[in-house]
């Protein structure tokens, strides 16, 4: 291919992608399977790595380098201040008040937005292109965390912009059309915006997080806060952060502007702004519309905690001013948050699929945000002690972004006697195995591999649509199987017949032959499928991908050493660790044998390899070959047993480097990793 013809097939896939990223992110209605995404992607990174043409703005450049250690701080030319704060009608009226009297007339109007309780942002682009993501900090200075801000797909990496809207004159927008594409952008914008998690994500996170042992997160709102402050971008990616913009600042000499109209440029230039904002002729209607959103945030997605009330016209803003801490012209009427009072008559214990023991506070039925709960979850053993919650206690509970409602903390009453203490047995409530409880973990787990809630959440997940996505074979189903003692273990599953299934409840032999074509059909499922549907610990669905890719074979995984597969991106030590454990199991060891028999995929489709010259050796390609293109380089590789990596780190063997190499040499030299060039690279191969 020649570079022109590779710039536009470049050019073409950026925009494939764009759009995809559009409709999935902000339309909420998806051009293409995940799948797609991902094949089109490896496309575009391969085109841009073998001609060395990737830019800043490319949707391969959404996570960034290496971790950071501190993140820089940056001082913001307009001060990100906090808003005034109410619960009462009566304060917004006094609000009201205060602003007719500041302008000394009533021809204003208001504009109300939903508050989204998340975590604000500040986003700077110059001349279109994204090139600062920064926190909010004290309001004067925050944290450089523009790599993490890049993996937020609702976030530009290039803004669309068209000023013409702003030319009054036919001739004026005629002669702007002819002006270079550089000159359609402002030399400098900034955008604000609420970064936040949905609630269904959020759970699952916490959901994933518990099975394995580690601390959940007390609500969305801090899960947000501590992703965006992580130092590894690629953790960030994999976390589900999302973002409304609420604020645009642009100096283009356009006074009358009001905040609907920057909220329509906003969604013109390719964000989501807020989705429930609503233009109010006075202060009655912003009444109206609070009464209204109390009701429906019931059933939004995601958090919110209250109203945001603007002054719609932005020329009245600089004649209110602002206190040292807050606008003058916009308040927040807050909603009292959604909790309720129960009494535990007991603390029980679920089993986790990875024995993870999970305590549960049951409960007096209660109505909380339209639903009657019965259950809250304590987490584990430390919260409970840490919030002193016994059985019989009356409690204040709270649904924070959870499925199952939290409790928040205990009502103490006086002189009433409480019961004692809360003690973790010290066998499981299911199979009585011992417990055990390893130091660097809050969760208790049971290590019986046959204990009965294990074996159903782990055929549950073997199941699941992104592992072998067995349609028919549900929580009912499993429970059944698991019951009558016909499933025990996944290679269980490829030997029912309808004539075991067809006695069991609510199974016809219509249903019995359904389930056992759509078992049979899971066998054609690809490798990285396999690999999630095991349900190793800290395996998560791109993880299994990766490592696939990585190393294309069950055979080539199970040989790999620690530190080998530490060199694929998205593996650490403790995943590591994880699967190596998982590997070296003889019962595991023997499944997988079975599962392998039966016809299931465990190699991924590769180029067959021919040697093992550069076996455990990984390589980073930087720079242009003399007499070869870097897609033959890294066919190369792969054949004689190399892996490649995209980015320079203190586990790679080589760098080779080629002319004009660029950022990835530099650091090759910083980390005193060997430096190739074509010829000493062709000379270990031959």
């Amino acid at each position: 291919m020649k570079p022109s013809e590779a710039r536009e097939k470049i050019n073409n896939l950026k925009q494939q992608l764009k759009k995809a990223n559009d409709a999935y992110y902000q339309e909420a209605s998806p051009l293409m399977s995940d799948h797609e995404f991902d094949r089109l992607l490896d496309e575009l990174r391969l085109l841009e790595e073998t001609y060395d043409l990737q830019t800043p703005d490319s949707p391969t450049q959404r996570i960034g380098g290496q971790p950071t250690k501190e993140f820089p701080t940056v001082i913001h030319p307009v001060p990100m201040l906090s808003l005034s704060n109410t619960y009462s009608r009566n304060e917004l009226d006094d609000f009201d008040r205060r602003v007719k009297n500041l302008l000394g007339h009533e021809n204003y109007s208001y504009i109300a937005e939903l508050k989204y309780d998340g975590m604000a942002i500040r986003l700077r682009y110059e001349h279109g292109k994204l090139i600062l993501g920064a926190t909010r900090g004290d309001g004067t200075q925050g944290d450089d965390i523009t790599p993490n801000i890049r993996t937020i797909r609702d976030i530009p990496m290039e803004i669309k912009f068209d000023p013409l809207e702003k030319k009054d004159s036919l001739k004026e927008k005629e002669a702007y059309k002819t002006s270079p594409p550089s000159d359609r952008y402002p030399d400098e914008l900034e955008v604000r915006g609420e970064a936040y998690m949905e609630l269904s994500a959020f759970a699952k996170m916490n959901s994933d997080r518990e099975e394995q042992g580690e601390a959940t997160f007390a609500n969305p709102r801090n899960a947000t806060a501590g992703t965006l402050k992580l130092q590894d971008p690629a953790i960030v990616a994999r976390r589900p952060i999302r973002m409304f913009a609420y604020d645009l600042l642009i100096d283009d000499n356009n006074k009358n502007r009001t905040q609907v109209e920057k909220l329509n440029l906003l969604e013109k230039m390719g964000f989501r702004a807020c989705e429930y904002r609503e233009w109010c002729a006075g202060i009655n209607d912003v009444h109206n519309v609070i009464e209204k959103w109390a009701a429906l945030r019931k059933d939004l997605p995601y958090e919110t905690d209250g109203v945001v009330i603007k002054i719609n016209e932005e020329r009245y803003r600089e004649i209110l001013g602002e206190t040292a801490k807050a606008p003058r012209w916009a308040i927040a009427y807050k909603f009292e948050a959604e909790q309720a009072i129960s009494r535990i008559h007991e603390i029980t214990l679920q089993v986790g699929r990875l024995g993870t023991i999970t305590p549960v506070a049951e409960l007096d039925p209660v109505s909380l945000a339209g639903s009657t709960i019965r259950r809250a979850t304590l987490h584990n053993e430390d919260e409970i002690l840490r919030k002193d919650i016994r059985k019989g206690d009356q409690v204040v509970i709270e649904k924070a972004g959870e499925i199952i409602p939290q409790v928040v903390n205990v009502v103490l009453q006086e002189k009433k006697k409480r019961g004692a203490p809360f003690k973790m047995p010290e066998n499981c409530p299911a199979c009585h195995a011992k417990l055990v409880r390893l130091p660097e973990e809050a969760a208790w787990r049971c290590t019986n591999n046959q204990c009965p809630p294990q074996v159903r959440s782990r055929l549950e997940h073997f199941a699941s649509r992104d592992a072998m996505d067995i349609d028919g074979l549900g929580e009912a189903v499993i429970n059944q199987l698991v019951a009558e003692g016909l499933v025990t273990k996944f290679p269980d599953l490829y030997h029912l017949t309808p004539e075991k299934l067809v006695p069991l409840e609510r199974m016809a032999e219509k249903s019995a032959d359904n389930l056992i074509q759509a078992i049979e059909k899971s066998k054609e499922k690809p490798f990285e499928k396999v690999l999630y549907a095991l349900g190793i610990r800290f395996v998560g669905v791109t993880v299994a991908r990766d490592l696939a890719r990585a190393f294309t074979s069950l055979e080539s995984l199970t040989k790999a050493s620690e530190e080998e597969l530490c060199r694929v991106d998205s593996i650490g030590p403790r995943i590591a660790g994880s699967v190596r454990s998982f590997f070296k199991n003889p019962e595991n060891q023997k499944m997988i044998e079975e599962l392998a028999a039966l016809g299931l995929q465990f190699r991924s489709e590769s180029q067959h390899q021919v040697s093992n010259k550069l076996a455990g050796k990984s390589f980073v390609l930087t720079g242009s070959m003399p007499s070869m293109k870097r897609s033959e380089a890294k066919s190369l590789i792969e054949i004689h047993g190399g892996k490649i990596t995209s980015s320079v780190s203190k586990y790679t063997d080589f760098v080779v480097a080629g002319e004009e190499a660029g950022s990835k040499l530099d650091n090759a030299r910083k980390l005193r990793v060997t430096v190739l060039d074509e010829a000493a690279f062709l000379k270990m191969i031959n």
